[in-house]
């Protein structure tokens, strides 16, 4: 994305009241050629699971719950390993001739929207499951506004 189309998104900031961390979080995105440079690994859904609920599956053959945090911080959701001592090539099944099977160091991140609220995650059959759901507070649902 070049920085003539960016000057979409601040062509529109004139007209939008309090859009302007989705604008600079858009910008962070695609201003510096990030979305281009981000790695495909992990591989990953984005599933629609009800009305207002959603899950991120991440593909994670070969890693456990102890390899691997999730971490939710302003609006940011990230999946990443923990550090591991590499010097290890021993497990209880004995010692690791050919490493075929990738675990690489990775950091995910997606970004969330206020009102997403995540559930949790779980880790089964090399998937991560990490559930949201929309939660719409009072105050941004439909009302009528009385005329005096």
């Amino acid at each position: 994305m070049t920085s003539k189309d960016l000057s979409i998104f601040n062509s529109l900031r004139p007209f939008s009241i309090g859009f302007d961390d989705m604008f600079n979080q858009f910008e962070n995105m695609l201003g510096n050629g990030g979305m281009s440079m981000q790695s495909n690994y992990p591989p990953y859904n984005i599933r629609k699971t009800g009305k207002e609920k959603y899950s991120i599956e991440v593909a994670l053959a070969g890693f456990t719950k102890k390899d691997v945090e999730v971490e939710f911080e302003d609006n940011m959701l990230t999946v990443r390993t923990k550090q591991t001592d590499k010097s290890e090539n021993k497990d209880q099944d004995g010692e690791i001739l050919h490493k075929g099977i990738s675990q690489r160091q990775f950091a995910r991140s997606f970004t969330i929207a206020d009102d997403i609220k995540v559930n949790g995650a779980e880790l089964k059959d090399g998937l991560l499951t990490i559930a949201c759901e929309r939660v719409i507070p009072d105050y941004k649902k439909k009302k009528l506004i009385e005329i005096k």
